[in-house]
């Protein structure tokens, strides 16, 4: 028997002895964070399957794991011997983990879980699949967590504050403008889950998620005093002083159930159930809940003028760093070994030259020729392969500095490419510029002008199977809600209005599988444009600098609009990032920078 069998089966004594059927073992935190740290993954320890997105689910006599097509072959490999069904997501005849439960549980049966580590959406999706089978749910209590002896630490790095120089805005006015929204929908306490809301709310930020510069902590907040749940040795002198003058009560983090229990026949409180995890939410009297979005999540969507400021010379810094890596790429492919492991060490080591640069915004991709046709392809030792003089090179890649956040892919040729690696190469351009250019009466949302990104592809039935965008965050998660470009809606993905300061993404894609893949992504600042007797009108600002690659276009493709757009955004790049960088880059740059005549 091996060493994961072992686990599974001392976990499915201690769902004996609770008179538990199956046991649900998700990959998240307490806090629905995108990206998991090492104390929370005991989804991997108990399966060993060690990919970022899967779930586990254990019965008596069996089990199995959900991941998707990123990880199909990474999970088949690190399960086998295990005795552990990949269950690979969205093929035909797979069942969805609710499916699969309602087929397979007995009546009246008991499905367990953490509820620390299930949002409460997603326990009631649950419920909605198993009411007819009246299976009941236990969720106070972890029952595989104990079984990992050597379970890494609790995350305990250290916070700073955010001054307002970077941040625009104190949290004391913050606090205010929470406690107004609060009222406005009658309660009278809000509980906070989030990381990023509470970082922005308090102007904290830290280094407890990976990629993600937030601080593991809960926040409950009065009308007149507030409750921080947080491991206290990480904050500063700073920090601690600034709660003082809020008046927020420092708790320690373990304390939040007994916490939120205290609220009992004191008011309403507000929670958010796309973001607020179970076991916080069963310990509320339900006569006291209000549901809706937390209010903070729009507030930090809309980033003030500093925010703004910051933003665009957070993104001076990016572009300088992408420029000396695309020079480098393309002066160097077919002349010195590379591959996408060193390629990737390289992007990063242009970032972390920065000033003020703090983390990669997600673990970066390059990805060559048909690896990027996997939209998330990550090269390991496993995968890298040589980057050679000819197809397509993709590199997603971002930063986190003190002035804001940045996110930005380019496909770029290494030399000879096909006809039809152009044709898709310029559908993706057209459509991304078509999504910059838009002009749009205040109102609209991301689910109105996604077409626009994807109307040269559709013309040819073709397609991108993701968004077109996502909100980022400053200097928090660079993937932000609620606003986004989609073509439909999907539950926990809502189409915020777009306002003035939001910070959207533009990445249109096309992926042809075994072959090549395709993203060019900028990202978009809302800003007020005219305003006629019709109202107010929207447009866009790109605040992404660096050179789109003009070796695969197919201009004849192109409108004369569209070869403007390329001109003058090629202009502005020049002319802002060619100081920032040493003359050869400047040289090459001013080349690939050139004008397109029409």
């Amino acid at each position: 028997m091996n060493m994961i069998q072992e686990r599974l089966n001392a976990l499915r004594k201690q769902m004996s002895r609770c008179h538990v059927d199956a046991w649900l073992i998700p990959s998240a935190d307490y806090h629905g964070s995108e990206y998991a740290g090492e104390h929370f993954k005991i989804r991997a320890f108990m399966s060993g399957f060690t990919g970022s997105a899967g779930t586990l689910l254990v019965t008596d006599s069996w089990a199995g794991l959900w991941t998707d097509g990123r990880y199909f072959i990474q999970a088949a490999r690190q399960l086998e011997g295990s005795g552990i069904e990949l269950m690979p997501m969205g093929e035909p005849g797979v069942p969805t983990v609710e499916e699969y439960l309602a087929q397979n549980m007995e009546d009246s049966g008991c499905l367990g879980f953490d509820g620390r580590v299930v949002s409460v959406m997603e326990v009631r999706a649950l419920e909605a699949a198993l009411q007819e089978k009246q299976i009941r749910f236990k969720a106070d209590e972890d029952l595989a967590g104990p079984l990992w002896t050597e379970r890494p630490p609790m995350p305990k790095n250290p916070a700073f504050l955010l001054g307002e120089t970077y941040s625009g805005m104190s949290a004391k006015d913050k606090l205010a403008q929470l406690r107004q929204d609060m009222k406005a929908r009658g309660a009278q306490w809000h509980v906070m889950t989030a990381l990023d809301e509470i970082g922005w709310l308090f102007n904290m930020r830290g280094n407890d998620i990976a990629c993600t510069p937030v601080v593991l902590a809960y926040a409950v907040i009065g009308m007149e005093q507030a409750r921080l749940y947080i491991h206290q040795e990480v904050l500063d002198d700073g920090l601690r002083e600034q709660f003082r003058q809020l008046n927020v009560e420092l708790c320690s983090y373990d304390d939040i159930l007994d916490g939120v229990k205290e609220l009992k026949g004191k008011g309403k409180v507000l929670i958010d159930p796309y973001r607020t995890n179970y076991g916080i939410y069963q310990r509320i009297d339900a006569g006291q809940i209000v549901e809706g979005d937390n209010p903070c999540m729009l507030r930090k969507a809309v980033k003030n003028p500093t925010e703004m400021e910051n933003e665009r010379k957070a993104h001076l810094k990016d572009g300088a760093a992408m420029v000396k890596f695309l020079w480098w790429v393309k002066t160097n492919v077919g002349k010195i070994p590379m591959t996408e492991l060193t390629a990737t060490a390289y992007v990063d080591q242009c970032r972390e030259e920065q000033e003020h640069f703090i983390d990669n915004s997600f673990s970066t991709i390059v990805a060559y020729g048909e690896h990027a046709a996997m939209c998330h392809y990550s090269a390991t030792e496993e995968t890298s392969c040589p980057i050679e003089p000819r197809g397509l090179l993709l590199i997603d890649s971002g930063g986190h500095y003190l002035e804001g956040t940045t996110d930005i892919t380019r496909t770029i040729a290494l030399g000879p490419v096909t006809d039809e690696e152009k044709l898709h190469y310029t559908l993706v351009l057209k459509g991304m510029i078509a999504l910059a250019r838009a002009r749009f009466l205040y109102g609209a949302r991301g689910i109105n002008l996604d077409y626009l990104a994807r109307q040269p592809l559709w013309e040819r039935g073709l397609d991108f199977l993701h968004g077109t965008g996502h909100g980022v965050g400053y200097l928090l998660g660079v993937h932000e809600s609620p606003n986004n470009f989609r073509w439909k809606m999907q539950p926990g993905y809502g189409s915020a209005v777009l306002e003035e300061g939001m910070l959207t993404s533009d990445e249109p894609g096309y992926y042809e599988e075994n072959s090549h893949g395709i993203r060019t992504e900028n990202l978009l600042l809302c800003r007020k444009d005219i305003k006629t007797q019709y109202g107010q009108f929207m447009s866009f600002e790109t605040v992404t600098m660096a050179p789109i690659d003009l070796e695969p276009v197919d201009f004849s493709l192109m409108t004369a609009e569209e070869i403007n757009w390329l001109n003058a955004y090629h202009q502005e790049v020049y002319e802002k990032i060619s100081p920032l960088v040493e003359p050869e880059a400047a040289a090459w740059l001013k080349e690939v920078t050139r004008p397109v005549a029409l």
